[in-house]
Parts: structure tokens; sequence; C-alpha cells
């Protein structure tokens, strides 16, 4: 029933448009290939569209370029992104309605910072058939060349420009500079294109690499001087990041009813498509990979779905994810912090993460669950009656109800409003600088048929109100007939203790009360070179069943972790019907901080309980 729910939902989406007239863009006097600024005449035909809902906004076959000139310049307060004045918005659309924008396969080339496309109080918007790409990335990319104790020569990528000043390399580009080591330099394996193995979050290159003196050898080679701590492989490549994230490639906000289909975004000025407050969204055969006729083995800034405060049903389907600096998708909400009761029914609350404030956070009539921080139990859920911001970091809220008298400053809130179910299928998870699915959400959560080559967890589902701030518990989540390559977990990155992660942050765990519940995962195929497949932490209800694990010879182990299953803090556990290869490490269960009466352990399944 979920399923069909699922398909006629995305069936929905797509054909929500109903087309009757096209605007060509050329109309209005722009030639595809021209490298004019298409930025105005984009402008002429939106208006002309947004004047007879139903309308296709076609742009021709070609080159569309677009420059910071005549961009519409807007505040938004962007989820998990650098807070800046204003955004450059190249192709925006506030306030449409009924509207399909088809690319024809075009080519959408940007230059210097800015935002693609923006859509804005927007519902029943369908984009499709395009490819989004910058002349001048804002990610850099070199080969090793040649690497010893003294120093290292790399060949940087041609499209690339930089200059050396003070014996450090800065990029430059259409109106930016950035320093080579302000943001982490990623090593991908030559031939693989795989991030390589160990290095994750701990630098490629070691600790105080930063510390180097650069040498321009010229033909774009530059050797820098420096004993590096960690020796990237001859010949492997290293993706070079030095720019902030301050504009998405796509940003969806308080809209309703989108669906992107057939889109590849091979690169961004931040997160890839950030939808927030939206509802109903629907991406088909979207692509975040690197864009090989350039040689590049990066396919993005940062994320590449990322939804912040969402409702109804997001639908992930045919999407592929490759070389990106963070996390395929993540689906989260925002969390925030009570620093003080007014009166009896008025909070005075904070945004707590930097990248997260300035929201409008809540509406009349909202649910909201109300958090103890330290043992994250939601312990009430009251009904909003006012909002009001104070700045974009503190704002008030009114509840029908009175106050717990248990509630206390330090304590979390919740909009239980804003948290949508969520579908992603038949998509491709490749090595990317992160884990593979974040999601955390209360409603139904599938994951179905994708496949997983994640450098670190291919799917966490986390929940915290005391560091990021972004989540509650999950209830209803089915990962299921996915298979786990074994490129998954080769590095360490946060919260990575197993193929999948439950790791709620947790200060203070009641084993009597788990966090999460009803998490199923069954009918997988994992190819593990490690020991950790799961780690569980608080909850209750869960299921490992019906799963194939094997040994992979690929990658050396090296988690501390040396258990296969791991529940901690767990209740009603069921491990039964897995078929485990006899080469495959760990075959066992550690349960930590939970009664063995807990766990269903099926016969003839060849794994054991430690003790």
């Amino acid at each position: 029933m979920r399923r069909l729910f699922s398909l006629l939902s995305m069936l929905s989406l797509l054909s929500s448009v109903q087309a009757q007239d096209t605007i060509r863009v050329t109309s209005f006097g722009y030639e595809p290939g021209s490298r004019v600024n298409a930025v105005p005449y984009v402008q002429q035909a939106i208006e002309a569209a947004r004047k007879k809902p139903g309308t296709v906004l076609l742009f021709p076959k070609g080159r569309y370029d677009f420059w910071p000139q005549y961009c519409t310049e807007k505040k938004y307060y962007e989820s998990n992104t650098d807070v800046i004045p204003l955004r450059r918005c190249a192709i925006l659309l506030e306030g449409v309605k009924d509207m399909v924008v088809d690319g024809q396969s075009s080519d959408f080339i940007f230059h210097d910072r800015m935002q693609p496309f923006t859509l804005d109080h927007s519902q029943n918007v369908q984009l499709k058939n395009l490819q989004i790409d910058w002349d001048v990335p804002l990610t850099a990319q070199a080969q090793v060349k040649d690497i010893n104790a003294q120093y290292m020569d790399i060949a940087i990528n041609r499209e690339s420009p930089y200059i050396i000043e003070d014996g450090k390399v800065y990029f430059v580009g259409e109106g930016w500079k950035a320093k080579m080591s302000d943001w982490g330099v990623m090593e991908f394996d030559s031939a693989t294109h795989l991030i390589a193995p160990g290095t994750g979050d701990a630098s490629c290159l070691g600790g105080d690499y930063a510390a180097y003196r650069a040498e321009d050898l010229g033909e774009g080679i530059v050797r820098l001087h420096y004993p590096f701590k960690r020796r990237p492989a001859k010949g492997n490549y290293l993706v070079l990041r030095h720019s902030a994230r301050d504009h998405a490639g796509i940003f969806i906000w308080n809209s309703g009813t989108i669906s992107i289909e057939n889109v590849k975004v091979y690169h961004t000025a931040g997160l890839g498509i950030l939808s927030q407050y939206s509802s109903d969204l629907a991406f088909n055969r979207v692509q975040f990979v690197p864009n090989a006729a350039k040689g590049r083995v990066f396919g993005g800034h940062d994320d590449g779905l990322h939804f912040s405060n969402c409702s109804g049903l997001i639908l992930v389907d045919s999407c592929r994810f490759l070389g990106l600096m963070d996390d395929p998708i993540n689906v989260h909400g925002t969390s925030v912090r009570v620093m003080q009761k007014l009166d009896s029914h008025t909070l005075l609350c904070r945004f707590m993460h930097e990248q997260s404030i300035g929201f409008e956070w809540a509406a009349p009539g909202d649910s909201i669950g109300i958090i103890e921080n330290k043992s994250m139990a939601t312990y009430a859920k009251l009904t909003t009656t006012g909002w009001k911001a104070r700045d974009s970091v503190l704002f008030e809220i009114s509840f029908k109800e009175m106050l717990p008298d248990s509630l206390q400053a330090g304590h979390a809130l919740e909009n239980l409003r804003w948290t949508p179910m969520v579908d992603i299928r038949n998509s491709f998870f490749g090595s990317n600088r992160a884990r593979g699915i974040l999601v955390t959400t209360p409603r139904k959560v599938l994951i179905e048929n994708n496949v997983f080559e994640s450098s670190g967890s291919a799917i966490l589902i986390s929940g915290d109100a005391n560091g990021w701030y972004e989540s509650g518990a999950v209830s209803d989540v089915t990962i299921r007939h996915n298979t786990f390559n074994d490129p998954c977990m080769t590095s360490m990155y946060q919260f990575s203790e197993g193929i999948i992660s439950i790791f709620p942050e947790i200060p203070a765990v009641d084993p009597l009360k788990p966090f999460h519940r009803n998490i199923r995962i069954e009918e997988n195929t994992f190819h593990a070179f490690d020991y950790p497949v799961l780690y569980a932490k608080s909850v209750q209800n869960i299921w490992f069943t019906n799963n194939s694990i094997d040994r992979s010879y690929r990658f050396q182990p090296f988690h501390q972790r040396k258990d296969m299953l791991t529940f901690e803090a767990c209740r009603q556990i069921k491990v039964t019907g897995n078929q485990i290869g006899k080469d495959a490490l760990g075959k066992n269960i550690r349960l930590l901080q939970t009664p063995g009466k807990e766990l269903l352990l099926g016969k003839a399944q060849g794994i054991v309980l430690s003790r």
C-alpha cells in the first residue's frame, strides 16, 4: 500500500502542471551560445509566462550564460548555508503558479557567486531537462605529479586560475579570490575515482599542511614545499576546497508541488538543491555528478539534496550522486533552544546554529514538541497561538495550553508540522565526501532499491537538540532491497559507527525510554570489508531480518568497532533469517545497556551473542 501511495503521488506531482502555451526565451532576443548575459532576457520571459498559468517556459537547446549583472538580489535565510546580506538570484520564480521550465537539455553556465534557480512562494512548478555548471568552478582540482619527504608537485586543472602570494596558492575567479588551504583537501583514487580509503575528515595531507610554501614551476605545475605527514599517492587527484557555501544551486522556499526531472547539477556555490519550508517535492533522474568532459572528479560543492523543515511527501527516484563534498541527501528539521519563560503561555527561544537562523519558525495552529535536551525525550506537545521574531536569532512563541511546570531554559522545541514523509528509491550513492542518506522525521520513511558506495556510513539516522539542533526522533523507517557495496565505510566521518548508523546525540541515555522507534532493515545485501554493519542506539522495535552479508577483501579493516551488529540501549530487537558468508567479519551481536531478553535471535544464521 505504501509503494502504491508513493508511485501515485509521484505521478500526480509530475503531471500536475498542464501546459497550455509555450514561451521561448529566444523570442526576447537571446542567442544561445553567444555568451551574452541571459539574465535580463530570462526575466522578460518569466514575466510573460507569469501572466499565463500553464505556460511552458522553453529554452531552445544551446548554451546560456548567466552573470551577476541584472540578477535580482534578495535577502534569504537559507538553512545550513552561510548568512550573507543578499543572495544573487539568476532565475527567480517568485509567486509563480502552474509553470513548466524546460531546458531542452541546454547548458546553463554561471559566473561568479550566485543562485541559479530560486522558487519563492510558488506552486505547481516543474523544472526539467537542463544542466547547471560554472565556467570557473568554486572548487579546484589538481593531480599529484610527484611527492617525496620534502615537497609535492601538483598539476592544477586549467579551468582554475591561480596566483601565488606570500608562498600560498590563491585561486582567482570572476569577482573572487580564495586561499587553497581554507576548506580542506580531499584525495580521489585516479583509477576508481573513489575517495582514498582512510582519509575522509582526516586530511589526506596530515595535520598542519597549511604551513606549506608554494613555488610556481610553470605550465600549471606548483611545488608545495612541506614534509606532509600523510602523502597522497602519485597520480591521484586532489580536490582543493577553497570557498564558503553561500548560495544554493536551486533554492525552493515556501513552495509546494514542485518537481525536478532530468537535471544534471555539475557544480554550485553551496548546497545543491535546498528545499526549505516547502511541501510535496518530487525529484526524478536528478544527477549530482562530476563533469567528465572537463576531467573533474568532484561533483558539487556541498550536499546534493538538502531538505530543511519540509512537509508532505518527498520523493527521490532514479537519482545519482557522485563526488560531492558533503552528504547526498539530508532530511531534517530545526530545533530551537528555550531561553526563558516569559509568562505561563509564552517562551523566548533562540536559533542555535549560525547557519540556521532567521526562519519564520512557527505559525498559529502548529503542533510543537517540547524536548528535554539531556535525555532527548519529548515530554509534551502544545499548539501555537502566536509567533514573533525579535531579530534573526531570538523569537517569542505563545501557546494555547499552559506551559508544563517541568519546562526550563535549555530544553528544546521541535515544530511537528514541518516534518515530511520520505521515499528514496532506485538511486545510486557513490563515493562522496561524507555519508549517503541522513534522515530524521517522525513520519514514514522508505529507502528501497538503492545502491550505496558512500565513503562513510551509507545511512545515518541521528537526532539532536544540543549541537546542530536539527531533528527529533523517527517513528517508522523501512530500509529494504538495497545493496551496500564495499566502498561504504572506507573512511571515518561524524557518527559513522556502521554501514547503517543509528546514532542520536543523547547526553544522558535512558535505557528504559528509547528515542527512535520502529526501524526495519530487511532483505538488503551488504558487501562488507570491515566489522560494523549496523550500529543502533536507543531504538525501540528494530528489526534486522532476511539480509545477506558477505566479505570483501578490497580494503583493509580499520574500524574500532569489532562487532557486526551493535545494539545500545535498545528494546524489542529482532535478528532473524539473515544469511552470513563464511568469511564475514564478526558474525556477532554486541548488546550495550540492553538486556538479553530484548533480543529475538533466530537460529541457523551463524550469528552469536557476544558476552
